[in-house]
C-alpha cells in the first residue's frame, strides 16, 4: 500500500467501508468503563481538501446494532429505557459545515439526531490520509472523537446507588475510525 496525499481540487464522494470502519463508545458504569460499538452503519463523505466548504458528511447508524458484548445489556439498551429502537431505529449525523483547524484537522459541525432529538454538535475530525489498496482502490481514512451528554438526547434512565451517585454515567465518549472508498 502506498500512502498518498489528496491533491484533487474537486469534491470527492466517498462511501463508508463498514468492514474497515468502527463507530465505538464508552460510558461509566459504577466505577468502570463499558465499551461498545454499533455494527450497522452507512454514509457518505464528500471531501474537498482544497476547499472544505464543499465538504459534507451524512451518516446513519442502526440503533438496534448496538453491541457491548453482553446480550442482556444490549437488550436493555435497545429498550424504551434507552434507545427505544422500535420508535427510533436510527441515529443520524448530517454536517452543516466543515472548517479547517490546521494541517489535517477539521471541525465538522452538524446535526446529530439520537432518540428523536436533534442537537448541534461539532465533531473534531482528522483526515489521516489516503492509500491505495493492493487491488488499486483508493481509500481515505478519517478519525474523530467527541463526548456527548446522553441526557441531551433523552437517554435519561439510571439507577441510584445506595452509596450515592448513579449506575450509569452521563458522559459518553464516541470514537470514529472511518475508511471510505
Amino acid at each position: 500500500m502506498t500512502a498518498q496525499t489528496l491533491t484533487a481540487t474537486a469534491t470527492r464522494a466517498l462511501d463508508i467501508d463498514r468492514s474497515h470502519s468502527e463507530v465505538a463508545f464508552q460510558v461509566r458504569h459504577l466505577l468502570s468503563k463499558v465499551r461498545g460499538r454499533f455494527n450497522d452503519f452507512a454514509g457518505t463523505i464528500n471531501f474537498d481538501p482544497s476547499n472544505s466548504q464543499n465538504s459534507r458528511v451524512d451518516v446513519t447508524i442502526q440503533a438496534g446494532s448496538i453491541d457491548t458484548g453482553e446480550p442482556d445489556r444490549d437488550k436493555h439498551l435497545r429498550s424504551a429505557d434507552f434507545f427505544d429502537v422500535e420508535s427510533y431505529p436510527t441515529l443520524r449525523f448530517v454536517s452543516t459545515s466543515v472548517t479547517p483547524r490546521g494541517g489535517s484537522d477539521y471541525n465538522v459541525a452538524g446535526e446529530l439526531t439520537i432518540h428523536g432529538i436533534t442537537r448541534q454538535v461539532v465533531l473534531p475530525a482528522t483526515f489521516v490520509g489516503a492509500a491505495t489498496d493492493p487491488w488499486g482502490n483508493e481509500k481515505s481514512v478519517f478519525e474523530a472523537e467527541l463526548s456527548l451528554n446522553r441526557k441531551d438526547f433523552g437517554l435519561t434512565w439510571n439507577a441510584a446507588l445506595e452509596t450515592g451517585g448513579f449506575l450509569v454515567g452521563d458522559d459518553v465518549k464516541v470514537s470514529l475510525s472511518i475508511q471510505a472508498k
